[in-house]
């Protein structure tokens, strides 16, 4: 039997929604992990990162977006929040519409447009959505109010 390398990461594979509205990010609560997130979650077998996305976000949002809603974006590499440090999360990020029709369902506590500046400010913070913030501030498609 050979032993597993403990040093190559255990992959989390998910999809993340990016909406911007007024230079804020869009971000849902977890009530498990107690931490602001990308709204989406894990792609679960069989499925396409965009063919997970959306039932998440119908799960989590109450919204039934389309594929013509959403624009592939990027891929985020980070340590996976809340889990041990064997465990990498690689995330498809789309982008998609600002809508005032998303609610919260019970799989999320709140949901809530962040600034940059307003996230970092709370705790605690996920490295991938600051991954997210650092690239739509790179991009132009968020500017961050307070330069460092």
């Amino acid at each position: 039997m050979s032993k597993v390398n403990a040093s190559i990461p255990i992959k989390l594979h998910t999809a993340g929604l990016i909406v911007i509205k007024d230079n804020q990010l869009l971000l849902a609560y977890s009530n498990n992990k107690k931490a602001w997130y990308l709204p989406g979650g894990k792609i679960d077998p069989g499925e396409t990162a965009l063919e997970s996305l959306i039932r998440e976000i119908e799960e989590e949002l109450h919204v039934r977006l389309n594929k013509t809603d959403l624009s592939a974006y990027y891929h985020i590499s980070a340590p996976a929040f809340g889990e041990s440090n064997s465990v990498l999360m690689e995330q498809d990020c789309f982008i998609g519409p600002a809508s005032d029709h998303y609610k919260a369902s019970g799989e999320v506590g709140a949901i809530r447009y962040f600034s940059y500046d307003a996230y970092i400010s709370q705790q605690p913070v996920v490295p991938g959505v600051i991954n997210a913030f650092k690239k739509l501030m790179a991009d132009g498609l968020i500017i961050n109010a307070i330069k460092a």
